[in-house]
């Protein structure tokens, strides 16, 4: 080595090492920025929620991301509301269209929905204690801005002033119990972030100074804006929040898996559709393909779609929600099989038929009897899609209590080959047709796609046909069939049972015991209605009504007014109507007007209407929020609640413990009108009217 060449080695090295440190400080201030600009942002959010620890809800700050070393979550509130996942982003010119969100020219969609992706983590974790999973939210906060409720998929992108409205808005849904539990699981998985920073080079550790006190800012929200959001959120959300809320208990039903159909039942009130919507929203997350939810009533499918397009959006798309005779019509449409369907004519070939048959018959010739032998055309034989005598002659006549003689049953299969008959000529198809012409063309080919799965609500309302049609589009499969539904609350004549259609659902039977949509004393009112009823069970037993293990809630007891006239029940029934609408957290839309009747419905309509009050019809309620009392038969608000029932047509000789008639077909539709008035009263969450004549 020559002279001097050791010295300058040592020189380019102390150069280098001062380069490198040079960088390192320059990565260190960048780094020291951005952890600045967090510092106050995580704070202004922080300080924004704090009003929140005074009603229960506790602030997890700096929690380390499930799964990840170093990645960190800013906020986790956890509280009566359920868990929200806070994340605070200090970003500037930010715009919202379309379902993407942009910083500038750059589209930090994905970065939202991240978070998404850690919300459904913290679901599955969390559904380990219970929650719900649609009581885990995720939230971005855009610090500095306000007024601002935007949605990126699932996730929500708010203002730092909207944040705590968008807590407190949803309310007490967990018990001070439940919340210390999953508090709990939180803790475990979101742990606490203890690591520094990293550096780039190692450098020594320097001693700082203690830092001045931060400056005490001004309140992001006056005391009268705080106060206002928690009071928001304490005061009842519109009954439309309420029914998609499930309970921690029923949380791990939704994600149970079973290795073939499977059926939950339970009383009215324990939440047996919402467990089922709850359970679409995870299988179309978990399963390829589509997901079917159908049901008997027209409408529910309608407001079932908009329930999940509120609570799980990023979903919505891949479940389709129609009626039974809905999705029968739109698979004849699509194969282009023509069918006509005119109620005048349909009623116009039964009387031909009646009138034809009757006379000479044993079926009797009275206007009563005629629609009690239509029924049994329509849900035992039609429903079955028979086509030979042989077929009837030995059948069991699942939920027909009036036995019939071989005789009568030939006088049955007489009318009926005659009402068929009038229907050819008249060249029209009656609602059975469509259904059992829908069930051949599937036979013949089946969906280009199939479904992955198909939920039926209200599963005891459908005929054989119908269950059979279903069930062919999915299978046996593993999640793949699954009937919700209540036997006691079946309201239409007929029945069949899952032997005939050779349906096992060995082991794959969930019964949901409690009760947490009425108060006790509504439910120990209506139960009345049911007392020692027998009713076949679409498992094939003669069965008596589930009774909740428990009613948590307590309240006023329900109202019967005894009224003179039609015109004395309208007014009585507007009397109620305002009265309740004067109760704290009660709107025109949380109140239900329904009726036995179409003439019920047409009078109660009329009354309202002529006292100013806003009025919407069941029969276009879509599910979204509205600001006027919701006027039906008791057949369209199945699957629906309200916090306030009033039930406007109701007969003296219905109610309470009114003596039945005599055995016989009278026998049998008194029943099934106690049944429906049964499924209005427990329609009711917080109070029940009854106007009686």
């Amino acid at each position: 080595m020559s002279a001097g060449d050791s010295a300058g080695a040592e020189a380019r090295r102390q150069l280098a090492l001062a380069d490198a440190h040079a960088a390192a400080a320059a990565e260190a201030r960048a780094t020291a920025a951005r952890y600045s600009i967090a510092d106050v942002t995580e704070k202004a959010t922080a300080q924004t929620l704090a009003p929140l620890a005074a009603v229960g809800h506790y602030l997890l700050a700096d929690r380390r991301w499930p799964g990840s070393r170093r990645a960190q979550v800013d906020l986790v509130v956890v509280g009566p509301g359920g868990v929200f996942i806070v994340d605070t982003k200090a970003w500037k010119d930010v715009a919202i269209h379309h379902g993407r969100i942009h910083r500038g020219q750059e589209d930090v969609t994905d970065d939202v929905l991240a978070l998404a992706g850690l919300a459904y983590t913290a679901e599955g974790e969390l559904a380990e204690v219970g929650l719900a999973p649609g009581e885990v939210h995720a939230a971005v906060v855009l610090a500095g801005r306000k007024d601002v409720n935007e949605r990126i998929g699932p996730v929500r992108v708010v203002g730092e002033k909207d944040v705590l409205r968008l807590i407190a808005s949803r309310g007490s849904r967990l018990t001070p119990g439940q919340v210390d539990v999953v508090l709990a699981k939180a803790l475990t998985v979101f742990a606490e972030v203890n690591a520094p920073a990293p550096v780039s080079v190692t450098v020594a550790e320097p001693v700082l100074p203690q830092p001045a006190p931060a400056p005490v800012q001004d309140s992001l929200l006056s005391e009268e804006e705080v106060q206002s959001a928690l009071l928001e959120g304490m005061l009842a959300s519109p009954i439309e929040e309420w029914m998609t809320f499930l309970h921690p208990s029923q949380a791990k039903l939704v994600r149970r898996s079973f290795n073939g159909p499977c059926r939950i039942r339970g009383a009215a009130g324990t939440g047996k559709t919402v467990v089922g919507l709850h359970r679409a929203a995870y299988l179309a997350r978990t399963q390829p393909g589509r997901i079917l939810v159908t049901t008997f009533v027209r409408t529910l499918p309608g407001v079932l779609g908009q329930m999940l397009r509120r609570m799980a959006p990023d979903v919505v798309d891949r479940v389709d929600f129609a009626g039974v005779h809905e999705f029968a019509r739109r698979v004849l449409d699509e194969r282009g099989v023509t069918v006509r369907v005119d109620s005048r004519q349909i009623d116009l070939a039964f009387t031909r038929a009646w009138e034809a048959v009757a006379a000479t018959s044993t079926l009797g010739g009275s206007v009563k009897t005629a629609r009690y032998w239509k029924e049994e055309i329509d849900y035992v034989l039609k429903g079955r899609g028979l086509t030979r005598f042989e077929q009837y002659a030995d059948l069991t006549r699942t939920g027909r209590g009036h036995p019939l003689t071989v005789d009568q049953r030939r006088a049955v299969w007489e009318l009926y080959c005659a009402y068929d008959a009038e229907l050819r000529r008249a060249k029209v198809n009656d609602y059975a047709d469509v259904v059992l012409l829908a069930e051949a063309e599937l036979r013949r080919a089946p969906l280009a796609e199939p479904y992955a799965a198909v939920i039926v609500d209200e599963a005891q309302d459908l005929t054989c046909a119908m269950v059979r049609l279903l069930h062919g589009l999915v299978g046996d499969g593993p999640d793949a069939f699954t009937l919700i539904g209540d036997g006691q609350q079946s309201i239409y004549p007929g029945g069949y049972s899952l032997a005939e259609l050779g349906i096992s659902l060995a082991g794959r039977g969930v019964v949901m015991d409690v009760n947490y949509r009425n108060t006790a004393q509504i439910l120990e009112f209506a139960q009345r209605m049911v007392a020692g009823d027998q009713f076949a069970d679409i498992e094939g037993a003669v069965a008596r009504g589930d009774l909740p293990s428990a009613v948590p809630r307590r309240g006023v007891e329900p109202v019967i007014e005894r009224c003179a006239t039609w015109g004395d029940r309208g007014r009585r029934l507007v009397a109620r109507a305002r009265a309740v609408l004067h109760e704290v957290g009660t709107s025109p839309g949380d109140v239900g007007v329904l009726c036995l009747t179409h003439k019920g419905v047409q009078a109660a309509t009329q009354a309202l209407t002529a006292a100013g009050l806003p009025v919407v019809q069941l029969q276009s309620y879509d599910g979204s929020p509205v600001d006027a009392i919701k006027v039906g038969t008791i057949k369209r608000a199945k699957g629906l609640e309200f916090k306030q029932v009033l039930i406007g047509d109701a007969w003296a000789d219905q109610i309470g413990d009114a003596a039945p008639p005599a055995e016989g077909t009278e026998r049998e539709r008194w029943e099934l009108r106690r049944r429906e008035l049964y499924v209005g009263m427990t329609r009711a969450r917080d109070g029940l009217w009854v106007g009686v004549t």
